[in-house]
């Protein structure tokens, strides 16, 4: 059985293998397209936002979504944002401590969810770009399907 110090690491390696060599208007159509497609493979009803620092490039919700998964990606996407590191990660590194985010990070619930589902865009030699973000599954299925579409588009 894993602990949480083990899912904390698989996450981080996840992260360091996720890197673009560039990310344009055109690659947050691909990737967006790309997360949409393998939504649709899975029935999954998802909504799905790509943003370049506050610039939404990309936003799509399949059937069997609502607003409510607009604002967890708003939530979840500020997390990504503010921590640097993937919303599903951020909320693994509290859970590894003993606490919750929710108890810990001192920052409005309302504004800021550590759940899965939000991944930053990084950039060789530039950092952070943005983020692709889903909702609508449990958060390590939206998190996954992140993962599973940006190591796709990373290996195009």
């Amino acid at each position: 059985m894993s602990t949480p110090g083990d899912l904390v690491a698989e996450l981080e390696a996840q992260e360091r293998d996720l890197v673009l060599q560039g990310f344009s208007n055109d690659d947050a159509w691909r990737l967006g397209s790309l997360l949409v497609e393998l939504a649709r493979e899975r029935n999954a009803p998802v909504t799905v936002d790509i943003r370049r620092g506050s610039q939404q490039l990309f936003h799509y919700a399949l059937e069997g979504t609502s607003p409510d998964n607009d604002a967890w990606l708003a939530r979840k996407s500020r997390v990504a944002e503010r921590y640097g590191a993937s919303s599903y990660l951020v909320g693994a590194r509290f859970r590894a401590k003993g606490t919750t985010f929710e108890e810990s990070s001192r920052l409005d619930p309302n504004l800021y969810a550590a759940h899965g589902g939000a991944v930053p865009l990084r950039v060789a030699g530039v950092g952070i770009v943005g983020t692709a973000a889903v909702s609508g599954l449990p958060q390590s299925e939206d998190h996954a399907l992140v993962v599973e579409a940006l190591s796709r588009f990373v290996r195009a």
